[in-house]
């Protein structure tokens, strides 16, 4: 029997923390720009790191951002949850304890963890890289489930 339904807000929490890719959406000048990237959930907020590019021009200019997660086993048995809020480049000390917490939460999902520990990036890359907080303001997840 098919059942769609949202997801309460508990639901929501554990849905994030169990993923670890999601898709960002920001907006400027009337041009939409989406792209995936590697996240750590917690304490309400999506954080995650990047290269400088389009994406963080476009951060900046307009903190503003959706960001969406899902697990799809088929088109009949999936979850989505779909996040509205705004973008926070850190600096300091916070940079580096959410760099270190994206690389434990993100390394034991690559193919050889062992291998490269530092999530294969060199000292001077590691300092370039923009860390980042997405701080939610709205969260809205539903799903779609099939039982026999």
């Amino acid at each position: 029997m098919p059942m769609l339904g949202e997801l309460n807000k508990r639901e929501i929490i554990d849905f994030l923390e169990s993923q670890f890719i999601g898709r960002l959406g920001c907006h400027l000048n009337g041009e939409t720009y989406i792209v995936p990237v590697n996240y750590v959930y917690q304490n309400n907020a999506i954080y995650a790191h990047s290269g400088e590019g389009k994406k963080i021009e476009m951060l900046r200019a307009n903190p503003r951002v959706c960001f969406q997660v899902d697990e799809i086993d088929n088109m009949f048995k999936w979850k989505s949850v779909i996040l509205w809020g705004t973008f926070e480049e850190l600096k300091g000390e916070e940079r580096q304890q959410v760099m270190q917490g994206l690389i434990l939460r993100i390394m034991p999902n690559t193919n050889d963890p062992a291998r490269n520990p530092s999530h294969a990036i060199s000292p001077a890359l590691h300092n370039a890289l923009i860390v980042y907080r997405i701080n939610i303001e709205e969260a809205t997840g539903r799903f779609e489930s099939h039982s026999g």
